[in-house]
This record gives C-alpha cells, sequence and structure tokens, in this order.
C-alpha cells in the first residue's frame, strides 16, 4: 500500500531536517569547537532516519 499524504510530508519533513543537520555536522567538523556536538547531531540525523523508516513500514 501507497503512504498517504500526511505520511509523505513527514518523510519529506524529515528529510529538510536532515540536510540541514548534515550541513551543521559538516560545519562541527571543520571546526570542533564542542565535542558534543558531532555525536548529538549523528544521533539526531540517525533518529530522523529511523523514523523515516518506521513511516515507510507503516505505510
Amino acid at each position: 500500500m501507497g503512504l498517504n499524504k500526511k505520511q509523505q510530508k513527514q518523510i519529506e519533513a524529515a528529510r529538510n531536517k536532515i540536510q540541514k543537520l548534515q550541513t551543521l555536522l559538516k560545519a562541527a567538523r571543520n571546526q570542533p569547537d564542542d565535542p558534543r556536538e558531532i555525536p548529538r547531531l549523528e544521533g539526531e540525523i540517525a533518529n530522523l532516519n529511523a523514523e523515516i523508516e518506521r513511516i515507510r513500514s507503516a505505510g
């Protein structure tokens, strides 16, 4: 079964957040001011990817 519009919007929003977080992660790797920042950003990206997979499996 395909995804409904709400699920598609949720996935799109998560992908947008991932893009922004990846930009921040790249900057954090280039200039590591806070050593906790990189793992936090990586964790948020992983959580969003898991959320996308959960939405897809529910659809």
